[in-house]
């Protein structure tokens, strides 16, 4: 295993895919190296691809709004993406993308050893708890894979085109907190 410094040194050189052609930075992750709880979006936006950091944007605004609901905030969490670079025009990670990709998360996973992984949004949901998560359905369900607790939830720029979303997701937060309160140690 990697430490963490070889592990974001290899990353931010990264040529695996075609995704490292248009990339402004590798957006690697975000966070507390020994947190108990890791969100986990699909890929980085312009504005993370610009500052190569996870939710910066409007997106990640309301990501800090949603976390201060439940008493969080990012000292606390590890970010991190499915995809470490920025898909054309923000669309949605090509499998072979994710797959060339999936080395680094998996790697960041095994360091941190979280005991709750959030997925933010159905791309994140279907790459870490099941290929054919449906998000309308199955958001605030939770799973388990090897001790691990995962839960999805909307991803926050779902929300923002579609506020409808919040009282539903505001829902799925407050269940988050009481498994947080549960099952981390730590000064949740």
């Amino acid at each position: 295993m990697p430490s963490w410094e070889e592990l974001e040194r290899e990353c931010m050189s990264c040529r695996r895919c075609a995704l490292c052609e248009t990339r402004k930075h590798v957006v690697f992750g975000v966070g507390s190296r020994s947190a108990e709880v890791m969100l986990i979006g699909e890929g980085p936006g312009e504005q993370e691809d610009l500052k190569g950091e996870p939710f910066v944007g409007p997106a990640g605004m309301l990501l800090d709004d949603m976390l201060e609901c439940i008493d969080l905030d990012r000292s606390r969490l590890y970010i991190a993406n499915i995809v470490k670079c920025r898909p054309p025009r923000n669309r949605d990670p090509l499998q072979l993308e994710q797959d060339a990709c999936s080395d680094w998360l998996r790697s960041q996973m095994e360091l941190i050893r979280p005991k709750i992984i959030v997925c933010l949004g159905r791309i994140a949901a279907m790459a870490l708890i099941k290929p054919d998560f449906k998000i309308s359905r199955e958001h605030g369900q939770w799973f388990e894979r090897g001790g691990v607790k995962y839960i999805a939830i909307y991803h926050p720029s779902a929300l923002l085109r579609d506020p409808s979303r919040r009282p539903e997701t505001f829902v799925d937060l407050k269940s988050i907190q009481k498994e947080i309160r549960s099952s981390c140690v730590s000064t949740y």
